[in-house]
């Protein structure tokens, strides 16, 4: 049986891209929902302890520095 089938440079490095593209958004997926996964799949603890920090709680209060005149 002749096979008359084969992988050009331009396949292999589209199979590759698709491949490190995936581990990508898995990484990136994980960065950002990981927590929340976490807490879910871990229903059983306390989870009181851990303080909520997403980007819609957090305050960000500026210091006052006193302000200095040169003369």
């Amino acid at each position: 049986m002749k096979v008359l089938a084969y992988l050009d440079p331009g396949s292999g490095s589209m199979l590759l891209q698709m491949l490190l593209g995936g581990i990508a958004g898995v990484v990136v997926s994980i960065k950002m929902f990981g927590k929340r996964v976490f807490r879910v799949l871990t229903f059983w603890k306390n989870h009181d302890d851990e303080p909520a920090e997403t980007a819609g709680q957090q305050k960000h209060e500026p210091e006052k520095e006193a302000v200095k005149e040169t003369v």
